[in-house]
Order: C-alpha cells, then sequence, then structure tokens
C-alpha cells in the first residue's frame, strides 16, 4: 500500500486543525445558546458604575450590620451587589475583585428570601452573563442559619451570598500557596460587597463560623465547591 511522505502530510495538517478548532468552537457556542435559554436563569439589571457617594465616604461609613428591617432587596439592588462581589468590568473577561493569575476560583452562591423580582430560592451567580441560575427553589434561610450555629442575620437577612473557592483553579498553577491567593481573593470580594451596600444604603456583615458540610448540603453543591463566607445583606434596622 502506497503511503504519504512529510512533504504530502504537511499541507493537510493546517486544514485539519482549523477544522478541529471551528468544531469545539461550535461546540462551547451551543452550550453557551443552551445556557442562555436554560430554564431557572434570571438576568439581572445591568450595573451601574458611579454613585452620589464617594470610595472615601464608604470607606469611612463602612460597619458591619446585622440587624435588618423586613424591607425586600430589589433585584437591581442584588444585581449590583453581586456585580460588585465577582462581576465583569472589562471586555477581556477581568472581574472587579483581583484575582491571583486570573484564575477566578470563587463561585457565589444566593440564598435569597426577600428579593422584589426573584423568587425564593437559591441561586448561583454567573458573571459572564451578569445573571443567576436557580439551584433550588424556597426559602432556605432558615436552614443555613442552623449551619450557622443558629445566627440570626443568616435568617433574617432578606438575601445571603455564600462565597465559595475551588482550589484546583489556583493550586493547579501555585501548588499549596494557591490556597492562600484564594483565602486574599475571598476577602478581596468581600470588601468590594461591604463598599458597595454602603454605596446602596445597605448593610453586610461576613460571617465565618458555620458548620462546612451543613453549609454544603444546603446549598447541594459541586463537590469541589468549599464555603468560605457567609454575608448577609439587607437595609439597616
Amino acid at each position: 500500500m502506497k503511503t504519504m511522505d512529510r512533504k504530502q502530510i504537511k499541507p493537510l495538517v493546517r486544514p485539519i486543525l482549523w477544522l478541529a478548532v471551528f468544531q469545539l468552537w461550535s461546540i462551547c457556542f451551543y452550550q453557551m445558546g443552551r445556557c442562555e435559554s436554560m430554564p431557572g436563569m434570571t438576568e439581572l439589571p445591568e450595573p451601574r458604575f458611579d454613585s452620589e457617594i464617594s470610595v472615601e465616604a464608604a470607606l469611612k461609613q463602612r460597619r458591619s450590620v446585622r440587624n435588618y428591617t423586613d424591607q425586600n432587596l430589589t433585584i437591581k439592588q442584588l444585581g449590583q451587589i453581586l456585580w460588585a462581589a465577582q462581576g465583569m468590568n472589562s471586555p477581556k473577561g477581568y472581574r472587579t475583585a483581583p484575582s491571583a493569575g486570573a484564575l477566578y476560583p470563587l463561585e457565589i452562591y444566593l440564598v435569597a428570601g426577600n428579593v422584589s423580582g426573584l423568587e425564593p430560592g437559591i441561586y448561583k451567580y454567573l458573571p459572564t452573563k451578569h445573571a443567576v441560575s436557580r439551584v433550588a427553589r424556597g426559602d432556605k434561610r432558615a436552614e443555613l442559619s442552623r449551619a450557622a450555629l443558629g445566627q440570626s442575620p443568616v435568617r433574617k437577612a432578606p438575601v445571603v451570598l455564600v462565597f465559595c473557592a475551588v482550589y484546583g483553579r489556583v493550586t493547579g498553577k501555585y501548588g499549596q500557596r494557591g490556597i492562600m491567593y484564594v483565602h486574599m481573593e475571598a476577602g478581596h470580594a468581600a470588601q468590594n460587597v461591604y463598599l458597595q451596600s454602603e454605596a446602596l444604603g445597605l448593610g453586610a456583615v461576613s460571617i465565618g463560623a458555620f458548620q462546612d458540610e451543613e453549609v454544603k448540603a444546603v446549598l447541594n453543591n459541586d463537590i469541589e465547591e468549599q464555603p468560605l463566607y457567609l454575608m448577609p445583606v439587607g437595609n439597616p434596622r
């Protein structure tokens, strides 16, 4: 049987590679399209990029707020808070909080109880779409509060953000030191929430005392997503 030599094969390599790239792109585009029409996904209002409150004023006023009124959060306020935490602020895919190697190991879940325009339930924030995807129906704040040793802000705030980490996204490049980088990033994102809350006239508090496995059971999240922070957000009492 006649075989092809290298000179005959070489001109065929580039077209084959381009075809493979095109097919891969088509699959990714198709999957993105499926996500766009995914049941349970809610697009959030576009974030604003200015405020009547300066960064300096927000820093001066920032306090941890643990007592909230019964007033609902609006979906616009929620969208702004989520954008501040992990939203995209660049066409290149960069986000509002710095990330080692731009690897973005954080995943933010939302345990919503009283948000105008959003059914009670558990949602996951999708930064690239500025949308939330429903994970579970129903108000789970009481369950999350029990996982957080009964702390009342988790139960009474209209919404609770849960910051989770996928360590492997960072340790694959930076080794064990990547764990420290993840924790640094969680702090950056949480401070963004604090300052954005101040700019919106809201209050927030960082909570680290909780049973990890119980929080994961409430969220029913992926096994590699490790909860790091709970952040209730609401209207200060």
